[in-house]
């Protein structure tokens, strides 16, 4: 039956504000260069999936914890059977008679039915392979959490690079922007002095002949600038629809000294997550081997049960059964001595490793310190020529309006100026990488403002 005027009324007017808030765009996020990479390292693949296997390391530690507690299981049994008497061992006789119970070639005895429920329990009381596995699993979760720091820091560098590239792709868009305003500035002048007499069609075409070219370079300045930021969101692990805007301008990041060397090398050996990973994972190594040694050496354990059997159901009787276990292995056809061997060879891989990644850190910090230095030293070249280039234009421009040239003169410093200002561009981002890779270096992009 079709729904009446004001019931569908009433239902437009419950779904309506419902569509219009699903389709109102969300809110842009604005992010400084250190919030991207703080955010890269809480919401990306690699650290997320590193907080997985802490949480696998968490669930080890649980299960070695149970070593030490008691273990208590029940089963229920009926069972069935007959037996071959001949089968036993010794014979069955009368005592007076000597004549024997059964046939000495034997006869089928039962069947016979047994009723057994029974709760049996078994505690450790002494072995030292438990607790070399507790502290071996206490070892594997540390190194664990390191792991987490580690990525979060390598997807925190990857973030902040690619705020880099976009906030560079930003300024190259407003540079455009400023360079297709002056080509339409001159455009202006040009037609104005032709039509006032002074000015030549030749000038008019020039004129429009920069500001296509300036508007080309914007179109293009605009695509790479969109594409940077699609790849600044996927390197932030945000939803593909976010919108993102940057707190920062390479001219407000660009400015701020350097440490020394020794200074960085020392916060490099500090802080650096995968040093202090490989380090960890070299302690769970040395745990491990504590673990094979340790089953080397005997264990002590209590084993009790108690239940109740019998013939039937209408008549069981208790029965216990409880002891004192003493284990101690004695030969296992040197497998153990195999296993001892591969661990020590996996921890002199380890050492190597870490002594390697400590002679990368010190390079990675001293190639950072020469990238940070020589952009500096490019970044006040380009802004002295960027100066230069201004007051060229500026000198042009004078004499056009004057009359005394053509626009000859201030096209070819326009050009001038726009290559400047490309280049203070790239000094300004190259020294903000720089400054990325050297925190990167030291361990501390997280830590970037």
């Amino acid at each position: 039956m079709t729904p009446s005027i004001p019931i569908r009324l009433a239902l437009v007017a419950a779904v309506f504000p419902a569509l219009l808030h699903a389709q109102q765009p969300a809110a842009p996020v604005t992010l400084t260069l250190g919030g991207a990479a703080r955010l890269a390292a809480e919401r990306t693949s690699g650290p997320a999936a590193a907080r997985e296997r802490v949480a696998q390391a968490e669930a080890r530690i649980r299960q070695r914890r149970a070593d030490f507690l008691p273990s208590i299981s029940t089963a229920a049994l009926a069972h069935e059977n007959n037996l071959n008497s001949a089968s036993f061992p010794f014979s069955f006789a009368d005592p007076q008679t000597g004549r024997p119970f059964f046939n000495p070639d034997g006869q089928v005895i039962g069947p016979i039915k047994i009723w057994d429920v029974r709760g049996t329990l078994k505690q450790s009381v002494f072995d030292p392979s438990a607790f070399a596995r507790m502290s071996a699993a206490r070892a594997g979760l540390t190194a664990s959490e390191s792991e987490v720091t580690a990525t979060g820091q390598m997807a925190a560098a990857s973030a902040a690079m690619a705020y880099v590239r976009t906030a560079r792709a930003e300024a190259q868009v407003a540079a455009c922007g400023a360079d297709s305003a002056l080509a339409a500035e001159l455009l202006g002048i040009a037609r104005d002095q032709v039509a006032a007499g002074v000015g030549i069609a030749l000038d008019v075409t020039r004129a429009q002949a920069q500001l296509s070219v300036t508007r080309s370079q914007l179109i293009a300045a605009r695509t790479e600038r969109d594409r940077a930021r699609l790849d600044l969101v996927r390197t932030l692990g945000l939803p593909a629809d976010a919108r993102v805007m940057l707190a920062d301008s390479l001219a407000a990041r660009s400015a701020a000294d350097a440490p020394t060397e020794a200074a960085a090398i020392g916060q490099a050996m500090r802080t650096r997550a995968d040093l202090r990973m490989a380090s960890d994972q070299a302690e769970a190594a040395q745990r491990q081997l504590d673990v094979l040694r340790a089953e080397r050496l005997p264990s002590l354990s209590l084993i009790a049960d108690q239940g109740l059997n019998g013939k039937a159901t209408n008549h069981l009787l208790s029965t216990f059964n409880w002891g004192i276990q003493l284990s101690a292995p004695l030969f296992d056809g040197f497998r153990r001595d195999g296993r001892l061997d591969e661990q020590r060879a996996a921890m002199r891989e380890l050492d190597v490793r870490r002594r390697d990644l400590a002679d990368q850190a010190t390079a990675d910090v001293r190639a950072a310190l020469l990238d940070v230095r020589a952009a500096a030293e490019l970044l006040g070249a380009s802004e002295e020529r960027l100066a230069l280039a201004e007051q060229e234009l500026a000198q042009a421009r004078d004499r056009f309006r004057a009359g005394v040239a053509g626009n000859a003169e201030v096209v070819t410093a326009s050009i001038a100026l726009n290559a400047s200002r490309a280049q203070v561009i790239d000094a300004r981002a190259a020294l903000l990488g720089a400054r990325v890779s050297l925190a990167r270096a030291q361990g501390t992009t997280t830590d970037l403002p």
